[in-house]
């Protein structure tokens, strides 16, 4: 039986009345004395539960003058279920590799895991529902080149067609992280052609060739500042902040929203007032029409003129 079976069983025992600890094995069908000692531990440390020793009558038991204890119906926390689902379900996806081996041990092990919460690992995943996004397709072998030279710290030749201006270019880049955003794989490069971190979307090389020569190693501080000063994948020193204005009917999803971790959210009367720092306005724009009428923009002009136009431009189509 696995531990969250073992800890129902503990309770079930002790409910009735103190057990010694040769008892408590018995009725775990010959547990071993560590793995009891671990199991009480836990209950008392992390479940909080009432549970004394008395050296007496050599027993364990819950203290007669707490209040009654329940055990919480389930274990994993928010974070813990959703990795192991998410995991779950990454490896159902998985294609026939060099890993092939030993994706099938390690699919056990994540079902264990999730039996953990003291229901089966099919109960599980049938009544608790996770839904991945959707993906954009990419080619395996110039993943593979990408990954290698991000570990290795070499320098790669990027054949290269950006969305944005719908232009084909060649560029020598230097890898520097690899990321996976939403429904797509980054690189975050020193691009030598622009001569600045640049943010390459996978699916977008056409091609790409491994250099022998070692890439240039950008510091760590400069790299957290690149990802993380503005808002979404299109990252930078932020250049300005949006000041949004939610209707009240939005500010009910809003106000419970992380856009960016430096936001600044704020209520006005019944609306909610959020400020977000951002270098490219692309990928917010994009937010911020998802809200359509639900939302103004007070500023920064540009924006506001930029979200302006969009909505004339989709209202000109109907």
């Amino acid at each position: 039986m696995n531990r969250a079976e073992r800890i129902y069983r503990i309770h079930a025992l002790l409910s009735e009345r103190p057990r010694s600890l040769a008892q408590l094995r018995a009725g775990l069908m010959g547990a071993s004395r560590a793995t009891v000692v671990r199991d009480i531990g836990y209950m008392r440390d992390f479940m909080e539960a009432p549970i004394e020793y008395d050296r007496t009558a050599n027993a364990y038991g819950y203290d007669p003058g707490a209040a009654r204890f329940e055990l919480p119906g389930f274990w994993l926390n928010e974070s813990e279920l959703f990795g192991l689902l998410a995991t779950e379900q990454l490896l159902e996806q998985m294609q026939p590799g060099l890993l092939a081996p030993y994706i099938g041990p390690l699919k056990g092990r994540v079902r264990r895991l999730l039996a953990e919460s003291g229901h089966s690992a099919d109960a599980v995943a049938e009544r608790i529902l996770f839904h991945a996004t959707t993906s954009r397709r990419g080619d395996a072998q110039r993943f593979g080149t990408v990954a290698t030279a991000v570990l290795q710290a070499r320098k790669l030749h990027i054949r290269y067609h950006g969305r944005q201006r719908d232009l084909e270019t060649e560029r020598d880049a230097h890898p520097q992280r690899l990321l996976r955003y939403k429904d797509n794989w980054h690189l975050i490069a020193h691009c030598d052609r622009a001569d600045e971190l640049r943010n390459f979307s996978l699916d977008r090389i056409l091609s790409v060739d491994l250099l022998d020569e070692p890439a240039r190693t950008i510091d760590a501080k400069t790299l957290d500042r690149f990802l993380g000063a503005s808002f979404g994948i299109f990252s930078g020193t932020a250049t300005a902040w949006a000041v949004l204005r939610f209707t009240p009917h939005a500010a009910r999803w809003v106000a419970d929203e992380i856009w960016h971790p430096d936001q600044i959210g704020q209520w006005i009367d019944d609306s909610y007032e959020l400020q977000v720092p951002y270098s490219d306005p692309r990928e917010l724009i994009r937010d911020i029409l998802a809200y359509g009428p639900d939302v103004l923009v007070v500023g920064p002009g540009e924006l506001r003129e930029m979200v302006a136009e969009r909505l004339q431009q989709a209202s000109g189509r109907y």
